[in-house]
């Protein structure tokens, strides 16, 4: 636009007729091109007067006959645009003939009703130029656009740009067609001035506009429900057109004065057969039909991806309750059911939207019909209860999520009108079938019954509380957004609604059924929880005149109600579920001894197995079954923790009472119920102010040993009392030790009188006990272990040739027995008086009174001597967790060596055959507690270690190598690697806690010897090299030559010609498969002199 715009018409007229002129003469681009470029320097009062002239050249150009340029039209439309924009159309004819000429220009030439293909621009220009037309029209002149006898040619338009807008690709034509629709029913919001009509020019508007009803209705909802892809801005405005068009037609204020549009349609002719008359029975039929299309609309809506599209619903419901609430009372129930499904919106500009049209509406039915609206919710919540299951199962996940938030929106608006609602038993019934059909589990995973309790079970304790609930896998959704869902729905039905008789109903379906049984144990953790108003989301903005924020369940009610629900959750029938297989932890039926049978069934011990048909004893549960106990149990656990948190420090009254199972079930074998044991654990400690779950349990042990003790005598009625008392030991310190010695000794004896049944269970219980003492008591189980001996090779005093060799030629004579009958004089001295024990002048001399031994090593004796039989055992189970309490014993014990010593000594014939002449998957274990009596009793086992185990160990060591270096990748998997790996991890540090020497260290470095090839598994490699290590700290000299006998690549020079050279036999020999680790443990030999002779030197 020029800087300076003409304003006087003579001198506008002057510089504008050249340009108008020459476009008559030439319809070309360019003078096109011309005007357009002179109009921006005339102003608008100036061009509002030249209208009509500007104009004529400009539609000269479009009536010019022949095919013409479509750059030359759309110029022509967009100078013409300008024109429109800048001035007002007063004259009828002069609108109704620029209409007409714009309309042709999209229409096909040979079918006027389709749009013509043209160019995507030029579709544009034109409509743009249609839009700029229909806001410049003034005052009257529009209105006559809806007169009878325009029937035609509106109707003519209607359609043409309904079909741009469902057939067109391009994002912008189609929102510029939807745009021409709005300003022609004069609906349009843009920011530009509008005609607003009157009260009659509305009615004649909605007259005309019914005519044309049932196809704008059915286009736009062919727009709004078609690809995701023409994006968010058409369905808006396709919406806001099929509203607004919708609320003229059916706008109840024309329809209660249909009356005065009953005029005469004779003198129309066949224009007046188009005409609708809007009788009550049209209209009735007509709401019928718009409610079809509704359904449809919002279907396609609630979930759409976009929120202003959300918006827009809520804006439409707003508009049509509004305007149509009688002509369309059968749609509100779906609109209602539209506004209540974006309560829980996850835009806020959403929400807040449409809690205040919700608002209104609750406050406009208030005052003009009363309860008319939680009539309406009462029904519409019926009616979705009921078809609730159905678009459960046939539904996607997103659809599933709205039809809940719906279902929550009607329970928001209800509030405490919850309460009527559910006492009808129709409504009551529906709700609660829809949610045990709808939160339905899948137990069809096998991992839920696989998943064992591995890690111990104080790891498990108050740090990872957080991850102790389980996610739940549901049959008919996926999405955690729908369990979240359904767990507010329960929590609002628990807050407003009546809680005993929720409690009673849902409590009657956990007893009916138990396909039911979990459901409704989901169903009343949930009720409690909202009833204690724990998790409620609300609106603080949804204040109907009938609603209250808060729940009407007293504190006794609510204590009331959790105590019937823990009561029959903690009854036997319910509690004591079998979540494994029986056979599956009970080795006492094993026959086959060979070693693959024994690794089969040490798999089946912590896995899923199928008993046969035709086996002895009771029917083994199925798949489904045990995942269905383990949820049930789980369920449950996580409802005693939820009732905790909802009581508070109330729930202090019933800790006696549900502590004990909480803590049989932290001891359960399946992962999933452990877990969840531990998450309650966790908020009974937050619910009763306890620090952790140790003080709960600490704080408890008077009345849960109690429990302990008298269930351990009815083991057929409480099978699981040990499990308590492990959790107990794993969740405690040592202050528990006193109270729980005469509970071990009925464990002890209960061992022994049920030696074949319950053994492994009572084996698991002191397995427990002795780690938590190890715990308890690590200074007496670490700083009483002996040092490992100093090698001379690393002592940093300097060597005395001298006496070397006296002794060396002392001990030869010795050797070859001369002097061996000579009595050294230093034996026959009198060894010194230990202090304490000098002769006290004036007391009573009187027998050796044995000093009490300490509380925790007294019980480790008693213990290890009932490992000494039950090392025996015919279980592979049984014998693995007696060998590892067999070392946890070793440790508290090694305090004090005079108990030590004859409790090893008594197991060592056993510990032998475990050793020698037992099943692959014992003797790694059993190595290992080798190892600790190494460690603890030193030169005890030293004879027996060298006479009884070297020998077959070091044999089985050197059958096995040549096996291993010709194996593939997958032998790291078979039993027979982890037992070559777990011997030669463990021989070098025996070696080094026994100190061997001489024949023995020459037996294992040669039985070592082959396992430094290269062909060996990297694992086997590397512990070789280990126990090459610890040999070294016993004997270097050995070492070095025996590995210098595989490979040795310097040559050693004698220092005098005297003395013979040095030959060894791995001098000459190439490059072989030991070579790389051979010279690895020269070269770290070679650097540990080298740091000697320094250190020495620095002194």
């Amino acid at each position: 636009m020029a800087d300076h715009q003409i304003d006087d018409p003579k001198i506008a007229f002057a510089y504008l007729r050249p340009s108008c002129v020459l476009l008559t003469k030439e319809p070309i681009l360019c003078n096109v091109q011309a005007l357009s470029g002179h109009l921006r320097a005339v102003s608008d009062g100036a061009l509002q007067l030249l209208q009509d002239y500007v104009l004529f050249p400009l539609r000269f150009v479009l009536k010019t006959p022949g095919p013409k340029r479509e750059a030359l039209v759309q110029a022509a439309m967009e100078a013409m645009a300008y024109v429109l924009e800048s001035t007002c159309i007063h004259s009828w004819e002069s609108l109704r003939d620029l209409f007409s000429e714009l309309c042709l220009c999209l229409c096909s030439s040979t079918d006027p009703g389709t749009p013509a293909p043209a160019s995507e621009e030029l579709k544009l220009a034109v409509l743009r130029c249609l839009d700029a037309l229909l806001h410049s029209a003034y005052g009257d002149v529009v209105f006559k656009l809806y007169e009878p006898a325009m029937l035609p040619g509106l109707g003519a338009a209607v359609s043409l740009f309904l079909a741009l807008a469902e057939q067109e690709k391009a994002r912008e034509v189609q929102t510029a067609a939807l745009k021409c629709l709005l300003s022609l029913f004069l609906q349009c919001d843009c920011s530009r001035t509008h005609v607003e009509p009157e009260e009659e020019e509305r009615r004649m508007l909605g007259s005309a506009l019914a005519t044309f009803l049932p196809g704008i209705t059915r286009a736009l909802s062919q727009v709004i429900g078609g690809d995701v892809r023409q994006g968010h801005a058409v369905v808006v405005k396709a919406m806001r057109v099929w509203y607004t068009t919708v609320g003229l037609v059916m706008e109840d204020d024309q329809l209660q004065n249909a009356s005065k549009d009953n005029m005469d349609t004779s003198e129309l002719g066949r224009v007046g057969e188009l005409m609708v008359k809007r009788t009550p029975s049209w209209s009735k039929a007509t709401a019928k039909r718009l409610t079809l299309a509704l359904q449809k609309v919002i279907s396609c809506t609630s979930a759409h991806q976009h929120w202003r599209v959300r918006l827009e619903l809520v804006n439409l419901s707003d508009y049509l309750l509004t305007h149509c609430s009688r002509s369309l009372a059968e749609c509100t129930g779906p609109l209602l059911e539209a506004l209540v499904g974006a309560v829980n919106d996850e835009e806020p500009r959403v929400k807040e939207r449409c809690s205040a049209v919700l608002d209104e509406v609750a406050r406009r039915n208030q005052a003009n019909r009363g309860q008319t609206l939680k009539d309406v919710l009462s029904e519409n919540l019926h009616g979705l209860a009921s078809s609730l299951p159905r678009l459960m199962r046939t539904t996607d996940d997103k659809r599933k999520l709205f039809v809940l938030n719906v279902f929550l929106g009607y329970l928001k608006i209800l509030g405490p009108q919850i309460d009527l609602v559910l006492t009808s038993a129709a409504h009551l019934q529906r709700i609660s079938k829809a949610l045990m059909q709808v939160l339905e589990l899948d137990v069809s995973d096998v991992r839920i019954v696989e998943e064992r309790t591995f890690a111990p079970l104080v790891d498990l304790g108050p740090e990872s509380h957080e991850a102790q609930f389980q996610r739940k896998y549901f049959l008919y959704f996926t999405d955690d957004k729908i369990f979240s869902a359904l767990k507010q729905i329960c929590r609002m039905l628990g807050h407003f609604g009546n809680l005993y008789l929720l409690v009673d109903h849902f409590l009657d379906l956990y007893k009916e059924s138990s396909a039911y049984r979990k459901q409704a144990a989901l169903v009343l953790n949930e009720v409690i929880t909202g009833a204690a108003g724990i998790g409620i989301d609300m609106e603080p903005s949804r204040t109907d005149n009938f609603r209250i924020n808060h729940s009407k369940t007293n504190h006794a009610d609510l204590k009331s109600a959790v105590m019937s629900i823990v009561e029959e959750y903690i009854s036997l029938n319910n509690w004591h579920l079998p979540t494994v297989m029986e056979h599956a932890d009970i080795e006492q039926h094993e026959k086959l001894q060979s070693p693959i049978s024994a690794i089969m069934r040490g798999h089946e011990s912590n896995s899923l197995h199928l008993v046969p048909a035709s086996s002895t004893g009771p029917r083994s549960p199925t798949l489904h079954q045990l995942n269905s106990n383990i949820w049930q149990i789980c369920i449950q656990l996580e409802g005693i923790g939820a009732f905790a948190l909802a009581l508070g420090t109330d729930f202090c009254l019933l800790l006696m009472t549900s502590l004990y199972p909480v803590l049989e079930k932290a001891g359960d074998e399946s992962l999933l119920v452990s877990q969840s044991a531990l998450g309650a654990m966790h908020n009974l400690c937050v619910a009763c102010n306890y620090s952790s779950p140790k003080d709960l349990v600490i704080s408890n042990a008077d009345y849960l040993l109690n429990d302990v003790s008298l269930n351990l005598g009815r083991p057929s009625v409480h099978p699981h009392a040990p499990r308590v008392l492990a959790v107990m030991f794993a969740h405690s310190d040592a202050t528990l030790l006193p109270l729980v010695v005469d509970v071990v000794q009925d464990v002890l004896t209960e061992l022994d009188l049920n030696y074949d049944q319950r053994s492994l269970q009572f084996c698991t219980v002191l397995h427990s006990l002795m780690k938590a003492m190890v715990r308890w008591f690590p200074s007496s189980a670490k700083d009483h272990i002996k040092p490992p001996r100093v090698p001379p090779s690393q002592n940093p005093e300097p060597l005395d040739l001298r006496q070397f060799l006296l002794d060396y030629k002392k001990q030869k004579e010795l050797a070859e027995g001369i002097g061996a009958d000579e009595e050294d004089p230093s034996d026959a001295e009198m060894p010194p008086v230990a202090p304490g024990c000098e002769d006290h002048s004036g007391l009573e001399e009187g027998p050796d009174v044995k000093p009490e031994l300490p509380v925790h090593v007294s019980v480790a004796k008693d213990v290890m001597e009932r490992c000494v039989h039950l090392l025996s055992h015919p279980s592979v189970g049984t014998r693995l967790k007696v060998l590892g309490i067999v070392e946890l014993c070793v440790y508290v014990l090694s305090e004090t060596e005079n108990e030590l010593l004859p409790m090893v000594h008594r197991c060592w014939p056993v510990l032998l055959q475990r050793l020698t002449n037992d099943d692959p998957l014992v003797i790694p274990q059993a190595f290992r507690v080798l190892c600790v009596f190494g460690e603890t009793c030193g030169d005890f086992l030293r004879k027996r270690v060298s006479k009884e185990v070297l020998p077959r160990l070091t044999s089985a060591l050197s059958r096995q190598a040549e096996t291993s270096a010709r194996s593939g990748p997958l032998y790291t998997h078979t039993l027979a690697y982890k037992l070559q790996l777990a011997v030669l991890q463990g021989l070098g540090p025996l070696c080094v806690r026994l100190d061997l020497a001489d024949s023995d260290l020459d037996h294992v470095s040669e039985a070592c010897l082959p396992y430094l090839s290269c062909r060996q598994p990297i694992g086997l490699q590397e512990a070789c090299l280990s126990v090459f290590r610890h040999l070294m700290q016993v004997d270097p000299d050995a070492c070095w030559f025996t590995l210098t006998e595989l490979c040795c690549l310097a040559a050693y020079e004698p220092p005098h010609m005297s003395l013979h050279p040095v030959r060894l036999s791995g001098m000459d020999r190439q490059r072989t498969e030991y070579t790389d680790n051979v010279l690895k443990l020269l070269h770290e030999l070679q650097l540990g002199e080298e740091n000697e002779t320094d250190s020495r030197a620095q002194k």
